[in-house]
């Protein structure tokens, strides 16, 4: 029997990963899975991928507008002008994650995106090049099926790497894939799969149904 499915009292049912959270619910109707094509939300949310590491997204969630203000809108022209004065000061506010490491990582990969950007054509077709410009397709029905890196992600991990980018392993990187529609990995039953399927990328269409490696 597959498993992973929710049945939600509006009578949807959803991967099983938000729960009955709003909050979380809010994130997987409306942005998880929809594709992202701008270079600076793409740079936040790879960001915050990277301070996830090691806890659940419900926990970025609920600070993510605490980040925001913290890292000056996610500006990485502001973020790579940031020195030691900074650091401490983010290191001691209480509306992120203070993890030393990554706030250091944060102002590196700020300086490695503007290095992309500068030498052009830009972030977004940098990341969206490694899947044709398409989103690829799962077709997972069970929650077991879903992979946590794939041969992709480890081709964009190592890419993110040689750039300057901090806390972007694989695995990091096929969450962000997921989340911003590189990949669409909502299973099958879920009420969200076909709409994020008809969604194209900057290619200007959607992939065919296939795995999503």
């Amino acid at each position: 029997m597959a498993t992973g499915l929710i049945s939600h009292p509006d009578g949807h049912d959803r991967c099983w990963w938000p729960g009955l959270d709003p909050l979380y619910v809010a994130y997987h109707d409306t942005e998880w899975g929809v594709p992202e094509l701008d270079d600076r939300a793409l740079f936040e949310k790879l960001i915050l991928d990277g301070f996830q590491a090691g806890l659940s997204w419900i926990t970025i969630l609920r600070r993510r507008e605490g980040f925001r203000r913290a890292f000056r809108g996610f500006e990485p022209e502001v973020i790579a002008r940031f020195g030691e004065a900074e650091i401490e000061a983010l290191m001691a506010d209480p509306g992120i994650i203070r993890n030393r490491a990554k706030i250091v990582g944060t102002v590196r990969s700020a300086r490695a995106y503007l290095a992309i950007q500068e030498r052009g054509p830009g972030f977004a077709a940098f990341l969206w090049d490694f899947v044709d410009g398409r989103p690829l397709q799962g077709s997972a029905r069970d929650r077991a099926d879903i992979a946590t890196e794939t041969e992709v992600s480890r081709r964009l991990s190592k890419a993110l790497k040689a750039e300057g980018f901090g806390f972007c392993g694989p695995t990091i990187v096929y969450a962000f894939m997921q989340a911003v529609g590189m990949v669409n990995d909502h299973l099958v039953g879920c009420c969200r799969h076909g709409p994020c399927a008809a969604l194209p990328g900057p290619g200007g269409h959607a992939a065919p149904s296939g795995p999503a490696a």
